[in-house]
């Protein structure tokens, strides 16, 4: 197998789903000691659980205004929104972009920009479907604020979904992350939001697909909305 090949299909892991794997396996072994089919389909889905916790690297772009995705999905939601009180960002409202993570996405999220992390705060809640509006409000959640050099500061919130049951944030207060640094992780299934600074408008649409890390979202102090230009 060529080393491209390689580097197309065989992906590094999160260390999360080391164990998931691992009992998806044994599960698999007595599957098919037991019948045949049900190895094969006990195969399959371990593949899968391989696949959901994968965490390849990202090719994060230099420019220092970019506000890149959190998250690999596709935009659901892009609108005004008052961001979480337990965030401290006020309560006027910001530009909220929303990145809905299926299944099949890769679930390792990123910090869209560099800065400190001046909050990390976690709010229990429902587990309704990640792709409804009020699971902004009403789903568990972990938000943390990334406050940039020049004090511009950015929330990102991890929403648990219908499937999801546990958010991972692996920052604490006061870390200091570069632009694409991963910061957390959500098992299976769920949602980003991220609330922009006052007077950035997003440059992606909805149903347009992200990677975390790489595709710009928007650029900082940049008012116009990807909607509102001309191609």
């Amino acid at each position: 197998m060529s080393v491209s090949l390689v580097g197309t299909f065989v992906k590094p892991v999160h260390r999360e789903g080391h164990k998931f794997i691992a009992i998806f396996a044994g599960v698999t072994l007595i599957l098919g000691i037991l019948w045949t089919p049900l190895g094969v389909l006990g195969i399959a889905l371990t593949i899968w659980c391989y696949y959901f916790f994968r965490d390849p690297e990202r090719t994060v772009p230099m420019d220092p205004d970019l506000i890149v995705s959190p998250a690999d999905g596709v935009v659901s939601l892009i609108g005004p929104a008052v961001p979480p009180a337990e965030l401290g960002l006020g309560s006027a409202p910001l530009t909220r972009v929303s990145v809905f993570m299926s299944v099949f996405d890769c679930h390792v999220n990123r910090a869209p920009v560099a800065g400190e992390v001046t909050e990390v705060a976690y709010r229990p809640g429902k587990f309704l479907s990640a792709e409804l509006d009020k699971a902004s409000e009403e789903n568990e959640r972990n938000g943390i604020v990334l406050t940039m050099v020049d004090g511009t500061r950015l929330g990102v919130v991890q929403i648990a979904g219908l499937v999801a049951r546990r958010i991972l944030c692996e920052v604490d207060q006061g870390a200091r992350l570069d632009r694409g640094d991963r910061f957390g992780l959500i098992r299976f299934g769920s949602r980003l939001d991220v609330y922009l600074p006052e007077g950035t408008a997003p440059r992606v649409n909805v149903g347009q697909s992200m990677i975390s890390g790489e595709t710009v979202l928007a650029v900082l102090g940049d008012d116009i909305a990807a909607s509102a230009r001309v191609e």
